[in-house]
């Protein structure tokens, strides 16, 4: 069943693994050949979006099982061979397989039902699960089917939040309708099914009909649903009336001010190999303007991720792309770093800096590993068939870098998913932590400017679930001291998808929470902490404030490439720095479309983080559109800093913020916070945002510059305002933000 004959299969990707090779030396002695002059810029620009067009132009749909339309394109023109009537139902099975994951739903579905009709006249054998397996692509379908035509056709600020209510209800019900018929006939026949129970309970939501319509002994508890309501008011979608609510596939998210201009505005990438990088400007009145062709990212198609950073400490953010993670050899693509001209444009300088390579990237994370003042990149990338080894780019202060991995012991070989630079041991020197796939993760850490120069050293520490994927250092319980956050990815069963709400055991890997001792070593801490454990299919994540009460709360973007992996996004609240409390539903948080891109954010400049994310899946018709959770404000004060490197890299990534403040009782409490851009799928703004519960005033404020590890204190800031501090200046600087309110609306059409 798997379509092209085996001969065509392995022919065509040894021509088209060939042909990548091809292309490589091709455009590596191009690169050797660029002659820079007057119109250097444009030129790298052209070239990359040359390179890139002509990678997709070339892409391989045999190896590539996320090139749907072209797949059905190739599996169609073998049905005019002879083969045996067995084997050419499976044919259109396949066909029609690659169609629902192509977004052509109908014509999927109506090819299903002809191959299911003629299995029940008897037109050919066909084994019970087989048919199972039929009526469960039928249903899951026509559950898409449903979704496309009321979510996305027809999206309310409802749609798609489990429980499912109110104006999420669909009002084109035929898909869920059918689904259901389809459901209730395997059901029937395996009651024991968990993840087709969920999917039938999901598809009566949908209808209005939960929990009632569900026959009682199918039926998921309301309970399952409920969460914590102390302390989190509900959050709502804004993206339709602000105009960031893109449709799209997986992809990242980089939030930041690009253009200096006191507003925050939105970097998002859809993976898909045509797919436009896209920059929405901040118009400064609850709205954002799309700019991509004015900001000069025409042509930078593709990406899965990306990331924010200063590189060249000219004061204006650059912006990292990365691409060809999860296509294997498919994804041997270079990523773009894209120089930040300080208005909002950018130009790509991945050739003149020494960043080209072609490799399959997810993970990349800034960090100024020798305390030189200039930010460095470690780059994961992903090793299948073939080795692709990590890079550990020196940056070499003129613009350029150098990779320096296998010299400083970094030489990392794996299937990495996740990386964070952090200092876990708080002796100046900032250490690496690397979240991967079927091996244990690893922290390198730091060991400084040794005899043999400067070195890390490989240990396990914390080491993770079996598919550990995204990744952040973060002090939750304001310590001093960093823990870490390794996300899970793994899931065999999708009855887990229920059973992770149920409360009942499951085998899908989860999110595990390490707590730092202080002494070099961590603890696991995810059972203590509450509802880290029932947290699967960890993918976008990030973390933030959603309460201002200076405790870090995060977001879990949920799924798996599987059409039929609907599972809400996580969002658990620190209580405390004790507890984390699942306040999913309370919030408004509960999309069971899949997430990607984290970031937290305060776009309307109102002293809270409002809460951006990147939806959308792997296969082409896996669409969704992007979401800007509003924070309604929850009445605690905050601090907004602007921290400015001297000898430290200009945006201080790396250094460690600590503010204390004065409370109402008279005692005093410390917040702390790591600078940079938070968790490892998906980014946050540089400048911190703390927030500082019911304080009545602030004590101090202190940043451990990371490059001299010295620290260097504030006094007399007040509640609720934005600084601007610089390395060595002892004077802060009062920052006016540009505040608005985003419109109200309904159902954003």
């Amino acid at each position: 069943m798997c379509g092209y004959e085996d001969w065509a299969a392995n022919f065509c990707s040894r021509f088209f693994f060939l042909m990548q090779s091809i292309i490589a030396v091709l455009l590596w002695a191009t690169v050797a050949l660029g002659q820079e002059d007057a119109s250097v810029d444009r030129a790298d620009s052209r070239f990359m979006a040359t390179v890139l067009a002509r990678l997709a132009q070339r892409a391989d749909p045999i190896a590539n099982i996320y090139l749907n339309q072209a797949r059905v394109e190739g599996l169609s023109s073998l049905l005019g061979q002879p083969m045996s009537a067995v084997k050419r139902l499976n044919m259109r099975l396949r066909i029609a397989q690659e169609r629902v994951r192509a977004g052509d739903l109908r014509a999927g579905i109506e090819e299903m039902q002809s191959v299911l009709v003629a299995i029940e006249a008897g037109q050919v054998p066909a084994t019970e699960g087989f048919v199972y397996m039929l009526h469960d692509q039928l249903a899951i379908a026509y559950l898409r089917l449903g979704e496309q035509e009321n979510c996305l056709q027809n999206h309310t600020t409802n749609s798609c939040l489990l429980p499912i209510r109110g104006d999420g209800i669909h009002t084109l019900q035929e898909g869920s309708r059918r689904a259901i018929e389809h459901y209730t006939i395997n059901l029937s026949k395996r009651p024991s099914d968990l993840g087709t129970r969920w999917l039938l309970n999901l598809a009566y939501m949908t209808l209005g009909e939960y929990p009632e319509g569900v026959p009682e002994p199918w039926r998921i508890p309301p309970r399952v649903f409920d969460s914590h309501s102390d302390g989190i008011q509900r959050f709502r979608d804004v993206a339709p009336v602000a105009g960031v609510a893109a449709v799209g596939l997986a992809g990242g998210s980089a939030v930041e001010d690009f253009d200096g201009d006191g507003l925050l505005d939105i970097a998002v990438s859809s993976w898909g190999l045509l797919d436009p990088l896209r920059y929405f400007h901040n118009e400064g009145d609850g709205t954002f303007t799309e700019a991509t062709t004015g900001a000069g990212l025409t042509g930078q198609i593709g990406g899965i991720n990306l990331e924010q950073a200063d590189y060249d400490n000219d004061g204006d953010v650059d912006l990292l792309v990365l691409r060809g993670a999860w296509m294997g050899e498919e994804g041997r693509m270079p990523n773009s770093l894209l120089r930040n001209n300080g208005d909002g444009t950018f130009v790509d300088v991945t050739r003149r800096t020494g960043l080209f390579s072609l490799h399959p990237t997810h993970a990349a994370a800034f960090a100024d590993f020798d305390n030189d003042g200039w930010l460095d990149l470690f780059v994961g990338n992903e090793s299948g068939k073939q080795p692709h080894p990590c890079q550990l780019f020196r940056n070499q202060g003129d613009g350029t870098f150098v990779d320096v991995a296998p010299a400083v012991g970094v030489n990392h070989v794996g299937f990495v998913k996740g990386v964070a630079w952090g200092d876990i041991d708080n002796d100046g020197l900032i250490d690496l932590y690397v979240s991967q796939f079927y091996q244990e993760n690893v922290l390198y850490r730091n060991l400084g400017d040794t005899s043999e120069g400067w070195r890390f050293g490989a240990e396990v520490v914390a080491p993770g679930p079996n598919e550990s994927f995204p990744t952040w250092f973060w002090d939750y319980d304001n310590d001093g001291w960093l823990d870490l956050f390794a996300g899970g990815y793994n899931m065999n069963d999708l009855g887990d998808m229920a059973r992770a709400y149920l409360g009942e055991e499951f085998a899908a890997d989860r999110a595990h929470v390490y707590r730092n001792l202080g002494d070099g070593t961590f603890n696991e801490v995810t059972e203590a902490l509450g509802s880290f454990g029932q947290v699967i299919l960890a993918m976008g994540a990030n973390y933030g404030d959603l309460d201002n009460d200076g405790f870090p709360d995060c977001y879990v973007g949920t799924g798996i490439p599987d059409l039929r992996s609907l599972t809400p996004n996580r969002m658990l609240r620190n209580d405390g720095g004790a507890r984390f409390l699942d306040v999913t539903t309370t919030g408004g948080f509960g999309n069971v479309q899949k997430g990607h891109g984290v970031s937290f954010a305060d776009f309307d400049n109102d002293g809270d983080q409002d809460v951006f994310e990147v939806m959308g899946g792997a296969f082409e018709g896996d669409l969704y559109q992007n979401v800007l959770y509003e924070n309604p404000g929850h009445g605690n004060h905050w601090l907004r800093l602007f921290p400015r490197g001297v000898q430290s890299n200009r945006g201080a990534i790396g250094g460690r913020v600590r503010v204390r403040v004065r409370q109402p009782d008279g005692s005093t409490r410390d917040i702390h916070h790591l600078i940079g851009s938070g968790g490892s799928f998906g980014a946050n703004p540089l400048a911190p945002h703390l927030g500082l519960g019911d304080a009545v005033a602030v004590e101090f404020v202190e940043i451990i510059w990371p490059a001299t590890h010295k620290a260097q204190r504030w006094a007399g800031l007040k509640l609720d305002r934005a600084y601007r501090l610089r390395e060595g200046d002892p004077s802060a600087t009062e920052v006016t933000l540009p505040k608005f309110h985003f419109a109200t609306g309904h159902n954003g059409h």
